[in-house]
Parts: structure tokens; C-alpha cells; sequence
């Protein structure tokens, strides 16, 4: 509940920050002369000086409450769940089974088992020697 409340926050916080930062007028009067020309609205309402200062102050506060956020996130993240490797669960109930042979009193069991191989094609026979003369 708490972590989705948070999140929710910094999704909130991102968007403001967004918002900050792109009515900045930089060096090229950024995207705040485009909406209202060489002077926006947001500079006729609380001055050139003013707005500068106040979408200034609205970047730092926004960024540092960012990174604060995700900071938090990050360690509520952490401690939720332990890493577990994949190759403990590859093969959660296999059976495992002894080569023959390999058992008895003085021989020790392998860990992984061993394949067993079958022979699925006849034998080669040679032809007997009478069969070459033509």
C-alpha cells in the first residue's frame, strides 16, 4: 500500500518536474517563448524575475524530491524479496539415479547420474568370404 503511494508520488513528482524544467526559458528562449512569444504567461503573471526564480526553485525542489523518492523505492525494492537463483529450480523434483556399476562397498555414488546408452542399430556383420566370388 505504502510502496504504490509512493510510486504514485514520484510519477506525480516527474511530471511536475517536466513541466519546470521545459517552461525554463534558456539561451534560446526554450519552450516557454514558443507558447506565448518573446514573453509568456507565466511571465506577464509573475514577472520575467519572478517566474525565473520560481521555476527555478521548482527544478531543485522537484529534482531533489525525485531522487529521494527513488532512493526510498529502491530500498523498500531491495528488502521485499531475496535473490534466488534460476538454476536452483531447473529441475525441482528429478530423480536421480545411480549408473550401474558404480555402487558397492567401496565405490562412491556420482552426483549427476550417468547416461545410459542403448544400442538402437543391428551390428554391422561382414558377408562371408564365398559371397565375393562372382
Amino acid at each position: 500500500m505504502l510502496y504504490k503511494f509512493l510510486v504514485s508520488l514520484l510519477v506525480l513528482d516527474s511530471f511536475i518536474l517536466l513541466v519546470a524544467i521545459l517552461l525554463q526559458a534558456a539561451q534560446g528562449g526554450g519552450l516557454a517563448a514558443t507558447f506565448g512569444g518573446v514573453s509568456s504567461s507565466a511571465d506577464t503573471l509573475f514577472g520575467s524575475r519572478q517566474t525565473s526564480t520560481l521555476l527555478t526553485k521548482a527544478s531543485w525542489w522537484g529534482g531533489g524530491i525525485f531522487l529521494a523518492l527513488a532512493f526510498v523505492l529502491s530500498l523498500a525494492s531491495t528488502q521485499s524479496a531475496a535473490p534466488e537463483s534460476v538454476l536452483d529450480n531447473a529441475f525441482p523434483n528429478a530423480p536421480v539415479q545411480a549408473a550401474p556399476g558404480t555402487g558397492g562397498a567401496g565405490g562412491a555414488q556420482p552426483a549427476v547420474p550417468l547416461p545410459t546408452t542403448t544400442q538402437t542399430t543391428p551390428p554391422v556383420t561382414k558377408p562371408p568370404a564365398d559371397s565375393k566370388k562372382l
